[in-house]
């Protein structure tokens, strides 16, 4: 699949830490009557995901927030005991910004959005991709190639707007 401008996603269950433990949220229940950035990338404590993709979304958090965006979220083939550290480590959860965890890959592969660095230890992980979602409709759509990260910024994607 690829992601176009007018696309609605498929539903999908997430893991995300609640207070008492991993909790499941739903897709929907985040984006339904709501404007939202969705942003996916290959792996907490990776590279550039951590010195780049993630930077760019603290700092673009407010100019979103101007533009009537009410939540950033952040979607990683992760568990959600390593995207709650990796969220705390990076000052991403101080910024406002929600990780859930897509453990097992299906939402990465229902989006055909998967793909493989065996040498790097990186098995199904997400492409880097950011979208803009109202009331659960792709308004705003930017995707990398695999291996860069460029046009899935928060600065790139907030141009976009």
């Amino acid at each position: 699949m690829t992601i176009s401008v007018g696309d609605k996603l498929p539903e999908a269950d997430f893991l995300i830490m609640g207070p008492e433990g991993p909790t499941s949220v739903s897709l929907k229940a985040k984006t339904t009557g709501r404007k939202v950035v969705v942003f996916a990338l290959p792996g907490a404590f990776t590279g550039p995901c951590t010195t780049s993709h993630i930077p760019s979304f603290i700092r673009t958090a407010d100019a979103f927030a101007a533009k009537g965006v009410e939540e950033i979220i952040c979607i990683a083939v992760n568990d959600p005991f390593v995207l709650k550290a990796w969220g705390e480590s990076t000052g991403a959860t101080e910024a406002g910004i929600t990780f859930l965890g897509d453990s097992d890959a299906s939402f990465t592969k229902a989006l055909k959005m998967e793909f493989t660095a065996a040498p790097l230890g990186l098995i199904d992980r997400s492409n880097r991709y950011a979208l803009v979602l109202e009331d659960g409709v792709v308004t705003a759509a930017q995707v990398d190639e695999p291996g860069v990260c460029d046009l899935s910024t928060g600065e790139s994607l907030l141009a976009a707007l």
